[in-house]
């Protein structure tokens, strides 16, 4: 069974964030994935449609895996590098605020 896998770093989305749109993909064709992508009303799932619509396109061309028969087998979100950044307090203090980043991994497999 072939597979082909695809990444997607240093996104500037909370992996918790994204981990509730990933999870409505796993194990799902890619074309049902496509579409529940498309209207999944969050900010990450403009970038996992974006990056799934790779795979595919990258599966067909350069590994001449069949369309129609990829799915999504794995995929998974790790957390990436953190932003660090200040904001004022009170009585001249700051505090400082991480801002999150997400590496997602992503592994077609084709059905037979």
């Amino acid at each position: 069974m072939a597979t082909h896998k695809v990444h997607l770093r240093n996104v500037r989305i909370a992996p918790r964030k994204v981990r509730v749109v990933v999870d409505q993909i796993r194990g799902k064709s890619a074309a049902e994935a496509l579409d529940i992508l498309r209207f999944t009303a969050k900010k990450a799932g403009e970038n996992m449609g974006t990056l799934l619509d790779s795979a595919v396109s990258n599966a067909t061309t350069d590994h001449g895996m069949d369309a129609d028969a990829l799915y999504v087998s794995e995929v998974y979100v790790d957390q990436g590098p953190s932003l660090k950044r200040w904001t004022p307090r009170a009585h001249g203090r700051a505090t400082r605020i991480l801002k999150k980043t997400s590496h997602v991994t992503l592994v077609l497999g084709e059905r037979a």
